[in-house]
């Protein structure tokens, strides 16, 4: 058979990490699902920006790396880098292919995103502009600040000697990352792809959304931010964490008889290329559409979709109306309301969540979703209680700054 016509790979998923507030384990965030937690906090801490309005976001408090991660190995790494590495290690290992040649002899690359580096070493580098001073300015504090900190130190980290795609693209950093992975393998251009993306919160991002009235300020109740879809909403919170995905070609995962997750068998992304903050509805609705058309499927066969739901105004309007308009009225719900926004990690959690509720038969409802804004179109949202959906196939889509937009299909496993 000619080259030409050679039939794409099949991509499929055989292994997970995560470092988020709901948790690392499936059963440890599909408990905070089931309880129906949110994760958001008030920041005590962000009390010392008196012009800061909102002090909301969902922390992970608790993480540090093991003690098996050397201080050589740590140093040119930030929280991002950290939670990112942390992150692929758990989905090397439930992969199956942690260790193995296959990650270091060039037939594995990394695909994976933040929107920015650590605070930390951004605040080392200018307080040379600062303090007219380099006294803090050390070895490791560029490796710890750029932006591509994430994908450079995973590829460091685990060896690997394959493309290595950084994508810094905001909100959708992470989908992103699964997106090029997905085609780097269906190519043919590589066996296995480390994908997803990290963030790590910080204060001057909430003071982004701050400045242009898009975050919530009802520090007074927590508990009730964000509000996707909501009449109420006010706004989006922040959070943090790193999610990675293992992809691989189905005939090397067949080959070795791993367990697989899930099948990725469609992606879209486009861009708005008008307003650098509003969204745009037509190109919500052309990015959904090319996902179909790559899936080779139908809007009648998505069962459930995954919105980027931000609890922002323009955002949840502009999204509600595109997926009506290409999927009609599905069963939808937000992520966010749980994690908040985590930026360049949410993509990706947000997909592999997705993917074990499609597994389990289950779907989250939105929380803090009493009351659907009106101008939002009139979809199945999920809200109050766990929702029993038998469905073999799900869209995730996810909008960025800068009117980058990204939409995957996946579909549950048949060999």
């Amino acid at each position: 058979m000619p080259a030409s016509s050679k039939l794409p790979n099949r991509v499929v998923i055989t292994g997970a990490g995560n470092i988020s507030s709901m948790g690392s384990t499936w059963e440890e965030i599909k408990t905070s699902f089931e309880s129906k937690q949110s994760k958001v906090c008030y920041m005590e801490e962000w009390d010392q920006y008196p012009e800061l309005k909102t002090r909301l976001a969902a922390p992970i408090k608790d993480f540090e790396l093991p003690d098996t991660y050397r201080l050589k190995k740590k140093r040119s790494m930030g929280r991002v880098a950290q939670m990112a590495v942390r992150a692929t290690e758990l989905a090397l290992k439930e992969s199956g292919l942690y260790g193995e040649d296959v990650i270091t002899n060039g037939q594995t690359g990394v695909s994976f995103g933040s929107a920015t580096g650590s605070s930390a070493g951004a605040v080392e580098f200018f307080s040379m502009l600062e303090e007219q001073s380099m006294e803090r300015i050390n070895t490791t504090t560029y490796i710890r600040m750029m932006s591509h900190t994430a994908a450079v130190n995973i590829g460091i980290y685990f060896g690997t000697k394959g493309r290595v795609y950084t994508t810094s693209s905001a909100c959708v950093a992470g989908s992103q990352g699964i997106g090029y992975a997905y085609e780097a393998i269906q190519s043919g251009k590589q066996k296995v792809m480390i994908a997803g993306g990290a963030e790590e919160l910080c204060p001057t991002q909430a003071a982004v959304f701050d400045t242009i009235f898009a975050a919530s300020i009802t520090n007074d109740t927590p508990h009730l931010s964000p509000r996707p879809f909501d009449k109420d909403r006010d706004g989006l919170v922040l959070g943090e964490g790193a999610s990675s995905l293992i992809l691989e070609s189905y005939d090397h995962a067949k080959e070795r008889g791993a367990t697989i997750l899930a099948e990725i068998i469609g992606y879209g992304t486009n861009s708005d290329g008008s307003h650098i903050m509003r969204p745009n509805q037509e190109t919500m609705q052309s990015v959904m559409q090319m996902s179909l058309d790559d899936a080779g499927v139908t809007a009648d066969q998505i069962g459930y979709v995954s919105a980027h739901a931000t609890a922002t105004e323009y955002g949840d309007i502009a999204e509600s109306q595109a997926t009506l308009n290409v999927l009609g009225k599905k069963p939808t719900s937000s992520i966010k309301s749980y994690t908040a926004h985590s930026l360049g990690a949410c993509g990706a959690f947000e997909l592999y969540s997705t993917i074990q509720m499609m597994n389990e038969g289950w779907f989250a409802p939105t929380l803090n979703l009493t009351e659907v804004d009106p101008r939002c179109a009139d979809l199945d949202y999920i809200q109050g209680d766990l929702r029993a959906i038998d469905t073999d196939m799900v869209m995730s889509n996810n909008f960025a700054f800068g009117g980058i937009n990204t939409s995957l299909i996946v579909k549950k496993f048949k060999d």
